[in-house]
């Protein structure tokens, strides 16, 4: 079971937070430090100081860290033109020498486009199948070749798909709980499909549904990575569960059914269930990011269980 960390900046997090936790993720040997790509708080958080831009953020981290693996859960596909975002994600993978990985989404909290003067689409869905044929497109195509795309929301022509980035195959995350659209998606276009806060029985039913989309595409299942996105609230014993659960507004019996929580035995109990679906990979989410020492205690006492 491969563990990775999961930042939500926009409830409040400066880029030297997100390096902190960045660092000390990689120190612990954690397999990457993921970020959301939102521009606004959700529910009580005040948000202070601000957004933070996941590719800028991400690029600033590639220069400072060594090993560990970069991406995000996930990009909007509002946010950015197609070209422009692999332009982007292009040149991160090459400024942290081939360690990134894209999640790319349609895009969904209205109110974040409203606040920044953002367009908010009705027709999202086709708009991320155009990025991903786009994005992935320019990657693939080979030096000296050009790039041509006529779709329904984008055109190009005579791209010269460039930059390239350093790793042949930028590994492509694409999620969600559509039972039809989402699994041909990530048929298509994805090297690892990502269940984001679903139970273990929810889960199991998406994987088997993206399972067989990558079956009928002619596709082998196994050649995709599946993954779970769980928020995290891990204690040595039931009053640091409770006193982190408060730090994060949470109750622990809403932490301990709907996410990786509970002493270190409870958690890892908790991640062999997803992995009994199928889950190779649990991104945890990290809500207080000035807590380091949880990331410690779940490196050290939750991961040596997973085997």
């Amino acid at each position: 079971m491969d563990l990775r960390i999961f930042t939500e900046p926009q409830q409040g997090a400066s880029y030297d937070t997100l390096l902190s936790v960045a660092k000390a993720a990689e120190d612990l040997e954690y397999g990457a430090f993921f970020r959301s790509d939102h521009y606004l708080k959700m529910g009580d958080a005040d948000g202070l100081p601000g957004p933070t831009d996941a590719w800028i953020t991400l690029a600033g981290i590639a220069r400072e860290t060594s090993r560990i693996r970069l991406g995000t859960l996930m990009s909007a596909a509002t946010f950015r033109l197609p070209g422009v975002l692999a332009i982007q994600v292009a040149q991160v993978d090459q400024m942290s020498g081939g360690r990134v990985e894209l999640g790319l989404g349609a895009g969904w909290y209205e109110e974040e486009h409203t606040a920044y003067g953002i367009p908010f689409p009705q027709a999202r869905i086709g708009r991320l199948e155009e990025q991903l044929a786009i994005v992935t497109g320019l990657w693939g195509t080979a030096l000296g070749e050009t790039f041509d795309f006529d779709g329904a929301y984008y055109t190009l022509k005579d791209s010269p798909a460039l930059p390239k980035p350093v790793q042949s195959r930028i590994p492509v995350l694409v999620g969600g709980g559509g039972p039809v659209r989402t699994p041909a998606l990530a048929a298509r276009f994805a090297d690892e499909f990502n269940s984001a806060f679903q139970s273990v029985q929810d889960s199991a039913e998406q994987f088997g549904r993206v399972r067989a989309a990558v079956a009928e595409a002619g596709r082998k299942p196994s050649e995709l990575v599946y993954s779970n996105a769980l928020v995290a609230c891990v204690g040595k014993d039931d009053a640091e569960v409770a006193r982190r659960a408060e730090a994060i507004g949470r109750s622990v019996e809403d932490l301990r059914e709907n996410g990786v929580a509970g002493t270190p035995d409870e958690a890892a109990e908790k991640i062999a269930r997803y992995a009994a679906v199928g889950s190779q990979r649990i991104y945890l989410q990290i809500l207080d990011l000035d807590d380091l020492d949880h990331l410690a205690l779940i490196a050290e006492r939750v991961r040596p269980q997973l085997g």
